[in-house]
């Protein structure tokens, strides 16, 4: 990982423009590699902009904090994938008591990140005879449950097959019922379901979509181990930068 500093609170006034990376935060510590290294990445991709990183639930700094430490303005690019109530409520009220602060489009839904996860499938093995499920956390807001689906349609059109979108939580239907059906609709004995993993980094989700009983599943688009994918850098930069996300 790159030496430059994500945040240094003496240069803060001076140092602009500033791009701030809000993760959701997680207790898994792979998690937290992964993350900081994306926004690492970023960084090191944009010399021109001071990026610094903020949370919105399990870890510190949050918004409000980070916000107060910079000293300046900030556009805030949320690390999710899909815009629930983080975004519409968490992230829309730290901006808004901001003034010249302003809010970015999530990640989701975004080519870039259909291709990622075909790549990822690929690497796993996927044959023709398999069938594939899209996991994703899941919301009860309707739209982010809307922009899944839509990830898992542009999944599709990438794998040229049938991609069968499923939930974690919140939503429907749910990732270890939709694995069951699924391969139950398998011919016996010839292929196999493989899930494909549409979270952001390791963590509670992600063991929790290898517990649905899947025969194969991909890791998250970022991991511990592996340099965070070009697609994932390149769509944060977008959205500092664009007013709409690409559909």
């Amino acid at each position: 990982m790159s030496t430059r500093p994500i945040l240094d609170t003496a240069l803060a006034t001076t140092v602009t423009p500033v791009l701030l990376a809000c993760s959701h935060g997680t207790s898994s510590s792979t998690g937290r590699r992964a993350i900081a290294a994306l926004v690492d990445a970023v960084a090191r991709h944009a010399p021109q902009l001071h990026v610094a990183a903020a949370f919105v639930d399990v870890q510190q700094p949050d918004v409000p904090t980070r916000l107060a430490s910079l000293g300046t303005t900030a556009r805030i690019v949320p690390l999710l994938l899909s815009a629930g109530y983080h975004v519409h409520v968490d992230l829309a009220a730290a901006v808004a008591a901001r003034p010249g602060t302003t809010l970015a489009g999530t990640l989701g839904p975004d080519p870039r990140l259909a291709d990622l996860l075909a790549r990822r499938l690929r690497e796993a093995g996927l044959r023709a005879e398999d069938a594939v499920v899209l996991a994703a956390a899941g919301s009860s807001d309707p739209a982010a449950v809307a922009d899944c689906r839509r990830v898992g349609r542009l999944l599709a059109a990438r794998l040229g097959r049938t991609v069968t979108t499923a939930f974690l939580s919140a939503a429907e239907p749910r990732l270890a019922e939709t694995v069951a059906q699924v391969r139950a609709r398998l011919t016996a004995g010839r292929g196999r379901v493989v899930v494909a993993t549409y979270l952001l980094a390791p963590g509670y989700f992600a063991d929790l979509v290898a517990g649905a009983g899947p025969d194969l599943c991909t890791p998250p688009l970022l991991t511990a181990t592996e340099p965070p994918p070009a697609e994932l850098v390149e769509v944060v930069l977008d959205r500092y930068t664009l007013t709409e996300q690409p559909r």
